[in-house]
């Protein structure tokens, strides 16, 4: 056993440790060793040196006269970088309103990880695969804890569990057990006839649009769309959105809509702005608590079973999401409480049509924005023998190559989630030799991962075949693409939604040809928990011929 000094390049050697080293330690060893020591998250970046030279080997370093210094990456420890900003409004006039375009400009002057202050919230923002799968990593070092400066923390619900709460509670394990069987592929696909339900409905209000010869914001129909499915399968409830033309939205999805406005609007404004007694922090409490008093009367009105079943078989069986939480038991026979039902589920209802909609809104924009794209689309339902009758079960949209590929290119390209963060739980020493405090929240920004130059090539273009390049998707590295984030925290619903999209989308092209019904820029809402088009109108012509099927 011999005991070395090491400290960490960068800072003073007067902080050196003594570290005891065994003599049979191996290189490999020896990182993971000293990694424990100065909590540096992966240790295959660690390297040793003198104030002369490089010390590659463990003999190296324990021959040396400490003490030894550590490099991360060939890097010493090191400030994470970012803006100085004004005093007390930090960086707020250099981020908002282009908020993705700001961002990208400090990712492009700062590297792969920068700080920003908002009157006095401090944030940490990551283009870098690598670094963003260690951040969604529940880990010993990162977990979803929403502290104050998290962008959820003005609408974190513990009772929520699994999107509003924090990991490390039990109300996360009750919800993170009962909720993905009703999410996951086989549940998802007995609703595949509810969604093709949910727009043919739809299109008898698109057929009058199209009579009146009248263009529409796709935003808004879309948010009908996605949340009168969800409103169905999650609630059992029938929101009457496509009754008519001009029906007017659910109370409860406009103050769903509205709570994620209002938060984005205080999470901007610094964890300070929350508990004032008046603006929109006043009117965030009072949505609220009027969504909690309709979602307790749905949840009495929704549809239920008649007996308890193990969860996967209840996940198949129940009509809808309250039908299966109030029926669906585990392998000993324990059922979720009846008083942790409601906060799931006003997450999944939310959650289940915003990202949706927004998605299903950046698709209808491809649309009309990409040429070709509508027409391969169209060209691929002809050639699957796609009629106005077909019913679009998964094992018909899993054959649909190019609308596969075009969902993820506009998942790449216009990505509606921008800022699932982590906190960090101790003090580390991340790859590239950052500093990070315990207690920073780190922003994974995914639309600037989905543009990473040096992870996609001309990742500016809008190319849905670059995901048949097999070879090209091989080389990316872990973390280049995570629409719906990823590690144990990831969004539950992803396979819902997608299914929702791969049912809609396909209906939406057969039965219209879509045209852009104004010219100018379509804009982005900054003040909103997602990316959603505002000004995107469009026409939606009924087709009356189709192509005939490729040779």
């Amino acid at each position: 056993m011999t005991i070395q000094q090491f400290y960490l390049l960068g800072e003073d050697p007067a902080t050196a440790l003594d570290i005891e080293i065994p003599s049979s330690i191996d290189e490999d060893e020896l990182r993971h060793l000293i990694a424990s020591h100065f909590a540096i998250v992966d240790p295959n970046g660690i390297g040793f040196t003198s104030p002369t030279t490089s010390l590659p080997t463990t003999a190296d370093v324990l021959r040396t006269p400490g003490p030894i210094s550590i490099t991360i990456d060939n890097h010493p420890v090191r400030p994470i970088p970012g803006p100085k900003g004004l005093p007390y409004i930090g960086n707020y006039l250099e981020i908002y309103p282009d908020h993705l375009g700001n961002h990208q400009r400090l990712f492009d002057r700062y590297g792969p990880l920068f700080k920003t202050t908002n009157l006095g919230s401090v944030t940490y923002h990551t283009n870098d695969p690598k670094l963003a799968s260690i951040v969604f990593a529940e880990s010993d070092f990162f977990s979803k804890s929403i502290i104050k400066g998290h962008p959820l923390h003005p609408i974190k619900n513990r009772e929520a569990g699994v999107f509003l709460g924090d990991t490390d509670t039990e109300e996360w394990r009750m919800a993170h057990k009962f909720l993905p069987p009703a999410l996951g592929p086989k549940a998802v696909r007995h609703y595949a006839p509810t969604m093709q339900v949910t727009v043919d409905q739809a299109c008898k209000v698109f057929d009058e649009l199209d009579e009146r010869e009248e263009a529409w914001n796709v935003y808004p129909y879309m948010l009908k769309l996605g949340s009168q499915a969800v409103g169905k399968l999650v609630l059992g409830m029938d929101f009457g959105h496509f009754e008519a033309v001009d029906a007017p939205m659910h109370e409860m999805v406009g103050r769903i809509a509205e709570s994620l406005s209002l938060n984005k609007q205080i999470a901007s404004m610094g964890s300070w702005y929350a508990s004032m007694p008046f603006g929109a922090p006043k009117q965030l409490r009072f949505v609220a608590e009027r969504i909690r008093v309709m979602m307790e009367e749905s949840v009495e009105r929704a549809l239920r079973g008649t007996e308890d079943l193990e969860l996967q078989e209840a996940a198949l069986k129940a009509e809808n999401m309250v039908d299966y939480l109030l029926h669906a038991k585990d392998s000993k026979g324990l059922k979720m409480p009846r008083n942790r039902i409601l906060e799931p589920l006003v997450v999944a209802t939310g959650a289940g049509f915003t990202t949706t909609s927004s998605l299903l809104s950046w698709l209808l924009y491809g649309l009309v924005t990409y040429p070709g794209v509508q027409d391969r689309l169209l060209q691929e339902l002809i050639d699957h023998n796609v009629t106005a009758d077909t019913q679009f079960t998964s094992d018909l949209t899993d054959k649909l190559t190019f609308l596969d590929h075009y969902i993820k290119e506009t998942q790449r390209h216009h990505n509606p989630s921008f800022q699932p963060a982590r906190t960090a739980k101790v003090d580390m020493i991340l790859p590239g030799g950052y500093k990070l405090p315990r207690d920073a929240v780190v922003i994974p920004a995914l639309h600037h991962i989905h543009h990473n130059a040096a992870v996609w090539e001309n990742p500016g273009r809008f190319d849905p075949d670059r995901w048949g390049d097999k070879e090209a998707a091989r080389n990316r590295p872990s973390g280049s693409y995570i629409p719906f984030a990823t590690g144990p925290r990831m969004c539950v619903g992803f396979n819902f939604a997608l299914q929702e999209v791969k049912v809609f989308l396909p209906k939406l092209v057969y039965r219209y040809r879509f045209e852009r019904a104004l010219d100018g820029p379509v804009e982005y809402d900054p003040m909103f928990q997602l990316i959603r088009p505002n000004n995107l109108y469009v026409r939606a012509e009924r087709r009356v011929k189709w192509p005939p099927r490729s040779e």
